[in-house]
């Protein structure tokens, strides 16, 4: 729980800053961004570690928390979970790819492509909309329907919807306290930045120069997690606003060690990458 008060109370009290510095400088506004936005980011770490049910001990909190966080993230909780659990079972499985990740081709698909699908391929993976449009789409449209589920009964949809209700709710309501424009021009730019932050994240953790693909038959779980996934050695700031995401290659492994405890499998000194998988198989037992 402290966790989750020191992360989510200095968002508010920054987005609170934000509105108030509209009258002085919106260069101002906008630095102030920053660091919410960082914070957004932890949030949403934190609603990833409830679905994978490892940030408190029962399932109750960690659910209901991931659904309140996800109210501010513009997530809806039960269907992203459900779909990054799909990830989790299927990275770098050739044969098991379209769900919870980002669309990557052999260079023999591309290769047997028309021009106008390799185009497609090439614009899809620009940084401008990997990192700029994309975000924006995936947060402020994609998520608003249960992709994938729709015709999965009516339970993708209960929770999608009312993550939508309890949004309008929230967004109507401070809206009502600040005005339209203030509230957009502060947390647009929360949201946007945030929302690149965490596709960039989400990208450099599996798109790299050696990770690992592989075809059903040759595919395993350990393999593709320590190899397919990177590790990314962040600055000692940074690794407390991405709640240690970076260390992703142990969290594929072991998805249960939560966040605030991954730091505890990587020794601080090198270790060999035998000695650093044996540690790893032992923490998660």
């Amino acid at each position: 729980m402290l966790e989750v008060l020191i992360t989510a109370v200095p968002f508010v009290l920054l987005w609170i800053l934000m509105w108030l510095s509209l009258s002085l400088s919106y260069w101002l506004t906008l630095l102030i961004a920053v660091p919410a936005a960082g914070l957004l980011v932890r949030l949403f770490m934190i609603q990833h570690d409830c679905g994978h049910g490892a940030f408190f001990r029962h399932r109750s909190p960690n659910d209901w928390v991931g659904r309140a966080i996800g109210v501010f993230t513009l997530t809806p909780y039960d269907h992203w979970r459900r779909s990054h659990a799909i990830h989790h079972a299927s990275s770098g499985n050739l044969g098991r790819r379209g769900t919870g990740d980002i669309d990557t081709l052999t260079v023999r698909e591309y290769i047997g492509m028309s021009r106008w699908r390799r185009l497609r391929y090439r614009l899809y993976r620009h940084p401008v909309v990997m990192f700029g449009i994309g975000p924006a789409y995936l947060f402020l449209v994609k998520n608003r329907l249960p992709f994938g589920e729709m015709r999965s009964g009516w339970r993708p949809w209960l929770g999608t919807m009312g993550t939508n209700a309890a949004i309008a709710l929230l967004v109507v309501t401070t809206m009502s306290f600040v005005g339209v424009g203030p509230f957009l021009l502060v947390h647009l730019p929360i949201m946007l930045l945030a929302a690149s932050m965490g596709v960039w994240l989400f990208y450099i953790q599996h798109q790299f120069e050696d990770t690992l693909w592989a075809k059903d038959s040759a595919w395993n779980l350990h393999e593709a997690a320590l190899h397919g996934s990177s590790h990314y050695d962040l600055p000692i700031v940074m690794r407390w606003f991405t709640a240690n995401i970076g260390i992703h290659h142990v969290h594929h492994l072991c998805s249960r060690v939560p966040f605030y405890r991954l730091p505890r499998v990587i020794p601080n000194s090198a270790v060999p990458a035998g000695s650093r998988s044996f540690r790893v198989l032992h923490v998660c037992g």
